[in-house]
């Protein structure tokens, strides 16, 4: 009776076993994955919707969409960027000069006879001023290396490009902390690189570099953290690849004219 009590329980194991194949291999049991639900992605805004709260000094137009500048710059990092930073520099700019003999003067004529003791002017003074730049000097489609007479003063004042590059990489990564990195035609019409910290720029009185800035570099960490994190280097190298040369240099021969 037992033996064939447990012929039966083989025989019934048996045939709950997947079906083989010709050749001897069970037969996969293939699972249809759940199909995944797709992130909507954040719709971005329209710089052109960004404007200044009030006073003498006005948001410049961004000239492209915040995703134009992408992969080297993301889309997210360029909205947070021009209409949060760069507005509640404007903005708080105006609040400071408002009332004032600042009021009706021009940025450069305000940095240029700064009391480096007026935190509220030094600070969203350049820091408006620097952004301003910083938008114009980068395009989508740009990079490669500068034509023209801005060409050949790279050559002669830093002996190449490839050493310009070398030269400005380095002070954009030894910027310790918050700050930038700059390009400026100095007092003698010649190109010099250099960096400040904070929003400190080469228009303002014992910046540490002197000159007209032709070209600027942000490096503090909410131009880059959300794409690059603590890649600082990475973030450099990449900005090459969106810098409007045309533009450096309009501002090169405007700064030389003025010499």
């Amino acid at each position: 009776m037992k033996k064939v009590k447990i012929l039966v329980f083989a025989l019934v194991a048996l045939s709950s076993m997947p079906s083989c194949k010709d050749k001897g291999h069970l037969e996969e049991v293939v699972q249809t994955p759940e199909p995944q639900k797709e992130e909507k992605a954040v719709p971005l805004g329209n710089p052109d919707d960004v404007k200044a709260e009030g006073g003498p000094f006005q948001i410049a137009k961004l000239g492209y969409t915040y995703d134009a500048l992408a992969p080297h710059i993301d889309a997210k990092t360029m909205e947070v960027h021009y209409s949060r930073h760069y507005k509640k520099y404007t903005d708080e700019l105006n609040k400071a000069v408002t009332g004032t003999d600042l009021e009706k003067k021009t940025i450069e004529e305000i940095l240029k006879t700064l009391d480096m003791e007026n935190k509220a002017v030094r600070n969203n003074g350049g820091g408006y001023y620097n952004h301003t730049l910083f938008w114009e000097i980068m395009a989508p489609n740009a990079g490669g290396t500068p034509k023209g007479t801005l060409a050949e003063a790279i050559n002669k004042d830093f002996g190449s490009f490839d050493a310009f590059k070398t030269q400005f990489t380095e002070a954009a990564t030894k910027q310790f902390g918050s700050g930038w990195a700059w390009l400026v035609v100095n007092k003698d019409g010649k190109l010099a690189i250099g960096s400040t910290p904070n929003q400190d720029n080469p228009l303002m009185p014992n910046a540490g570099i002197a000159g007209t800035p032709v070209l600027g570099l942000d490096v503090w960490e909410h131009a880059y953290y959300l794409n690059y994190q603590n890649k600082r280097p990475d973030y450099i190298n990449a900005f090459y690849n969106v810098i409007n040369w045309d533009a450096v240099a309009r501002k090169y021969d405007a700064a030389v004219a003025k010499k």
